[in-house]
């Protein structure tokens, strides 16, 4: 297809991806569906969703493991609202704890609890090997290069939250 087989998009004056453009733009879909969907499979043998383990592995990053909801949100790319229910079903298991953040009065503060460390422990070896069998062992280190230069000129630092 190329950028004059296709009128614009109603609404919008911008011209439809060429053929190259959109062959890459399905393949990069394709295959960052099939990496997550896998990886969120196998870590869900250890009890944890993928999402319970992007909080639990985010938080931990935080000295004393302690953020605030609003901190943590921003670090994941994830909604305040989205983080709050994700939050209260982690609370309700045991691997999280909020409590209200002395700084503000309408925030709360996350932590870390033992069980949550526990899990977060005991899902790690899973996590890895599987990142490692459906990523990092089929790229070679130049192929590695290429996906961290390329993800770089992707990364435009824009952190707004993504809702779900």
């Amino acid at each position: 297809m190329s950028t004059t087989s296709r009128p614009p998009k109603p609404g919008s004056a911008a011209p439809w991806l060429d053929e190259h453009q959109e062959r890459a733009w399905r393949a990069f879909r394709r295959m960052t569906t099939s990496v997550r969907a896998g990886t969120a499979r196998d870590l869900a043998d250890t009890g944890l969703s993928e999402p319970d383990y992007e909080v639990l592995s985010t938080l931990v990053e935080r000295p004393g493991t302690t953020s605030t909801l609003h901190e943590q949100a921003a670090k994941m790319g994830w909604s305040r609202s989205r983080l709050s229910r994700h939050a209260s079903r982690m609370e309700a298991r045991g691997l999280i704890a909020r409590a209200p953040d002395p700084a503000d009065g309408r925030g709360c503060l996350l932590s870390l609890t033992a069980a949550g460390r526990a899990a977060l422990r005991d899902a790690t070896p899973t996590h890895l090997e599987s990142v490692r069998r459906r990523f990092a062992d089929r790229l070679d280190a130049d192929d590695l290069r290429d996906l961290l230069r390329i993800a770089g000129k992707l990364d435009d630092g824009d952190t707004s939250p993504v809702s779900g």
